[in-house]
């Protein structure tokens, strides 16, 4: 971020006050400021890990070395099927009323049986923007439930490995568009706490219902704080808090610019590119951006534009191009009053009229005192006289 150059007469105010209060202030140092890991790999690598239990984060007996007993991995990945192989996720374009079958291969890497169960469900992003997908135990009511497993449940023995089909069907009246969900393996185990821990592995599936695609973004929410620091001759930083929302039908890669700047475009400055994760329709995420060099000229105002583009499907023809993310800009603005320039031209202010007032009070006593020898000079000559 560039910060341009701060009016002439700005500087030349603030290189006053310095020199009159003895130097610039020091800088006031800027304040320092149960993660949820997501049940499906990103989009770039969906297979998850071999060994699932390896995080503490997913399961809570793998913090807890007298559980070592409850230890089990497994992996999952696409089957290589007429649909692709050493795919890194399931991606297909049906229309609708369309069908397909396909299959998930799930292996036991650990050394005992392992009963799993398999099923889909609807997919959701997180708040941190990652994709997760519903529980066991809640109803899906789109892809999820468009996809049937054949074998919902699997027993394997250590080392073997088994494809488990399914069928994904869409229903005549889906409305065309990006849809979102998992395979997922599910396993019940208890630690040594005898808390019951669901583990979860999956990859995710991605289904685009063919028709017209309408990609939209929307920006709410946005806020603007500011906070000019303690040095009146240096400038502060904004902190621009804003959330996006995928209001189409389709899988959209937000692009953003996110800059701040004074009354009348001064003092501009522009902040970092900002993460904001693949959104799928319906899908929001809240992000906050600091941008450092912000003069406080009275009123700050922060502005964002966002665009980004659609997400192909993978082995999408050039033919099958998505239509444009149309742009869309919002902006909000906040006091940014320079007042530790105010207090010290203030201060500067009252040690001038205190000096003045001191002069004119030492000239009052002045006159006062030649006032009164005068005066007895006048007495004194009226006597003898």
């Amino acid at each position: 971020m560039t910060p341009t150059r701060v009016p002439a007469a700005l500087a030349a105010l603030a290189a006053a006050v310095a020199l009159a209060l003895g130097g610039a202030l020091p800088a006031v140092g800027a304040a320092p400021a149960t993660r949820t890991v997501p049940l499906v790999a990103p989009a770039a690598a969906d297979p998850a890990p071999a060994a699932p239990a390896a995080d503490p984060a997913t399961d809570p007996a793998a913090a807890d070395p007298a559980a070592a007993s409850t230890q089990v991995t497994w992996g999952v990945r696409p089957a290589d099927t007429v649909h692709g192989a050493a795919r890194p996720n399931f991606a297909y374009s049906l229309p609708p009323g369309g069908t397909l079958a396909d299959a998930l291969v799930v292996t036991n890497k650990g050394d005992a049986p392992l009963a799993l169960d398999v099923y889909a469900a609807d997919g959701f992003l997180t708040a941190d923007g990652t994709l997760d997908v519903l529980g066991a135990g809640e109803e899906s009511t789109a892809l999820g439930a468009w996809v049937q497993v054949e074998t919902p449940e699997i027993v394997l023995e250590p080392g073997a490995a088994a494809e488990v089909p399914f069928t994904l069907t869409v229903p005549e009246d889906a409305q065309p568009g990006d849809y979102a969900a998992g395979i997922v393996s599910s396993l019940l185990v208890e630690n040594a706490a005898g808390v019951s821990v669901d583990r979860r592995l999956g990859s995710r599936v991605h289904l685009r219902v063919q028709g017209d695609l309408a990609p939209a973004l929307a920006v709410s929410g946005l806020r603007v704080d500011y906070d000019a620091g303690g040095n009146p001759v240096a400038p502060g930083a904004a902190t621009v808090t804003f959330t996006v929302t995928n209001t189409g039908n389709s899988r959209v890669a937000p692009t953003e610019q996110v800059q701040v700047a004074g009354l009348f475009g001064l003092g501009r400055a522009r902040a970092a590119a900002v993460d904001v994760p693949e959104l799928i329709p319906g899908a929001s995420v809240q992000r906050s951006v600091r941008v450092d060099g912000v003069w406080p000229l009275v009123r700050t105002t922060a502005t964002i534009a966002l665009g980004g583009e659609v997400v192909a499907l993978p082995g999408a023809a050039a033919a099958d191009a998505a239509p444009a993310v149309p742009g869309v800009t919002a902006a909000a603005a906040a006091w940014a009053v320079p007042w530790a320039l105010i207090g010290a031209l203030a201060l500067v202010v009252a040690l001038v009229a205190l000096r003045v007032l001191a002069g004119r009070r030492r000239r009052a006593r002045h006159q006062r005192a030649v006032d009164a020898a005068v005066a007895d000079a006048l007495a004194r000559q009226g006597a003898t006289t």
